[in-house]
């Protein structure tokens, strides 16, 4: 079966490439990304906090609010920018207590267009049977 670029499941992911320029240094390229995504997100939505972790061993956590997680993952020089709900025992705990989960589907839904808008350079059109993904480049305006 074919491979892509993960995510978590259910989140809001912007696709872009890993521009390295003309220089061969893709872990460089991918700092600088880094970097941008989460000066640029923080700048966006105010509430998000510096995180470092994981969701699983590909889908690096960059950000997190109450509600959210914004990370990114990579795969042959695609990278998915991703916002998703929080799936960590602190978060469904306080949940238990005090529901979030409609929260922040709410939340998720209405940052959702200006996340893509900021991080989003293809668009998924779909997947093969072998699961390899087909991406477009936005059409630009004359």
């Amino acid at each position: 079966m074919g491979r892509s670029v993960s995510y978590p499941t259910g989140s809001v992911v912007a696709f872009l490439l890993i521009d390295d320029g003309e220089n061969d240094d893709i872990d460089w390229a991918y700092e600088c990304l880094v970097e941008e995504i989460i000066d640029t997100a923080k700048t966006a939505f105010p509430s998000f906090e510096h995180f470092d972790g994981w969701r699983g061993r590909e889908d690096r956590i960059l950000l997190r609010n109450a509600f959210a997680d914004c990370g990114i993952s990579t795969y042959c020089g695609l990278a998915a920018i991703w916002l998703a709900e929080r799936d960590d025992a602190r978060y469904w705990e306080a949940d238990f207590h005090n529901p979030r989960t409609a929260r922040a589907r709410h939340w998720l839904s209405q940052v959702s267009g200006r996340f893509i808008d900021l991080f989003g350079e293809l668009s998924l059109i779909g997947r093969f049977s072998n699961g390899e993904a087909v991406f477009k480049r936005p059409q630009c305006c004359i």
